[in-house]
């Protein structure tokens, strides 16, 4: 087999990111770990993206045209992520079948378990097991159902920047696979992956995804607050609350900034401890091992500590470069920082190679 190159696709609230992975014989299932060919990445303003779905396509086309022009990617065939309120990802069993009949079969046996029609929906399903019991052969695994209209919005940017998308896959699944390697395959982590306006988490167990959730609240909606609490610029706010952090004492005259941090925080951080919670009622005896923290919003300073105090959980920076190998054209410094934000692009490609 020779060696494939596949181009991950991150479209955020804030930016737009690429890597171009190259793999050799076996994909990433051989001996040979990945090579990093290129990566990239363009800010986006404000109001381009909200929510996971793209609400001003021509901007959003506009930055991924200069991505492609600075960054030099070898073509412009894309995986696309795809991870957003709209999207229902839920653990279902289902009789057993050949994954291509159970996938077409999907739209007649999941309609009651959805909040729109099948015919509004783009469906998936990720088998992670079988076994056999009263009922036969069954098979486990998680449904995704996305609605059409979130997913055409991001298309359409995609297609008017010259792009051609070949595969949309869920964010969740390409942090997964972008992150839990090496040692932290065969224990049960919880990826969190904090965006501007949406937080992902993940609980796998053994490498396999149990639960998925998305949570509403990112990096950004700490910024907003800032900017409210002190009355200044978004651009302000973002550069006083990295100054901040969360749990640091402060001077009088950040105090109010400090108090809309932590209000916010606390919220997210509270949603997250419940989603493990929820894991642990539902799995017991099978607790979460570790927690690894990606994305943009976990670089605040003190979060990690805080979501460590609140899960009682180990909580780690995660780090999506580590064991890839780098291109000659990489140059390592340039990602220095970036580890985390790397991960859901190299992700979506490890997914379509796979």
């Amino acid at each position: 087999m020779a060696s494939s190159r596949v181009i991950g696709l991150d479209i955020g609230t804030s930016a737009v990111r690429a890597a171009e992975l190259e793999f050799g014989s076996g994909g990433p299932a051989g001996k040979q770990p990945a090579t990093l060919v290129r990566f990239g990445h363009v800010p986006l303003p404000l109001g381009a993206v909200r929510d996971g779905e793209v609400a001003e396509p021509i901007v959003v086309a506009q930055a991924l045209r200069q991505l492609w022009s600075t960054a030099k990617f070898s073509t412009k065939d894309v995986v696309l992520g795809v991870g957003n309120q709209r999207v229902v990802v839920r653990e279902l069993d289902l009789p057993w079948m050949p994954l291509s009949q159970l996938k077409a079969s999907l739209p007649f046996q999941v309609q009651e378990l959805l909040p729109v029609s099948t015919s509004d929906a783009l469906l998936d399903y990720y088998p992670t097991g079988s076994s056999d019991g009263e009922r036969g052969r069954m098979v486990h695994g998680m449904l995704v159902a996305a609605q059409r209209d979130t997913v055409a919005a991001n298309l359409l940017a995609v297609e008017s920047a010259g792009l051609r998308p070949t595969m949309v896959d869920l964010n969740a699944f390409a942090l997964l696979r972008a992150v839990v390697r090496g040692e932290l395959a065969g224990q049960t982590v919880a990826l969190v992956d904090v965006g501007a306006r949406i937080t992902n988490v993940v609980i796998a167990a053994q490498g396999v995804p149990k639960l998925v959730r998305m949570v509403p609240s990112g990096g950004q909606n700490v910024t907003d607050a800032v900017a409210r609490a002190l009355s200044v610029s978004a651009a302000e706010a973002e550069d006083l609350k990295r100054q901040i952090g969360l749990g640091f004492a402060q001077q009088d005259g950040r105090q109010a900034a400090a108090r809309a941090i932590e209000e916010v925080c606390q919220q997210l951080v509270e949603a997250i401890r419940s989603t493990f919670v929820y894991y642990g009622s539902n799995h017991p005896g099978r607790g979460i091992d570790v927690a690894v923290v990606t994305g943009g919003g976990a670089h605040l300073p003190g979060l990690g500590q805080y979501l460590s105090s609140s899960s009682r959980l180990p909580v780690v920076l995660g780090d999506a470069v580590s064991g890839l190998r780098l291109a000659k054209n990489v140059d390592r410094s340039s990602l220095a920082g970036m580890e985390s934000l790397v991960a859901l692009p190299l992700g979506l490609a490890y997914g379509v190679a796979a």
